[in-house]
């Protein structure tokens, strides 16, 4: 029903149908409605794309919401809040790419997100352990001591560590780094 005074909203449908799905099981069908013009075969696909980002997207908000507690700073000016969630958005972003990263590729070494002090002070800390390992362990692996450090229990049906426990993790490693550099050097 539409209010008295309020324009109409131009809308697109672009309708999603999954093609030759398992036998058995019914085919994905979505329809996405979207005031984006969607006038060609791939506009429609490019809407697509544009929604099946929205999930990462959401999880990046979400920890800069949560991890960050953005919503909880009682800062006395707009510029010092943007300061504030400029370094927010980093810290994010890195979880939010650590996350991802960790599932989709998680036999490549380590290095490729941490440094080698953090990676080394990871290893040692949670194995418990004075020297590191003279390679650095996948990013699975890496991952997983990281969320243990978040207070992930790491059980058989537990999955992989999500961004908050990882964002937890990320806190305590920064500390662990510290002391690991001091004892260290």
């Amino acid at each position: 029903m539409l209010k008295k005074n309020m324009p109409a909203v131009r809308v697109w449908a672009v309708l999603a149908q999954e093609v030759n799905p398992p036998i058995g099981i019914d085919g994905l069908e979505w329809m996405l409605l979207t005031t984006v013009a969607v006038k060609h075969e791939k506009d429609a696909y490019e809407r697509l794309e544009w929604y099946a980002r929205r999930w990462g997207i959401e999880c990046y908000h979400r920890i800069i919401k949560s991890g960050c507690r953005v919503e909880s700073r009682q800062l006395e000016s707009a510029r010092r809040l943007c300061n504030a969630l400029a370094i927010d958005m980093i810290i994010a972003w890195r979880i939010h790419y650590l996350t991802t990263l960790g599932q989709e590729t998680p036999d490549v070494p380590c290095t490729v997100y941490f440094s080698d002090s953090e990676w080394k002070a990871l290893t040692t800390f949670a194995n418990k352990v004075k020297e590191p390992p003279d390679l650095p362990p996948s990013l699975n692996d890496a991952v997983r001591l990281l969320g243990k450090l978040g207070g992930h229990l790491g059980r058989r049906g537990d999955g992989h560590p999500g961004s908050e426990v990882l964002w937890r993790g990320m806190s305590r490693l920064a500390d662990i780094e510290v002391a690991y550099e001091l004892y260290t050097t």
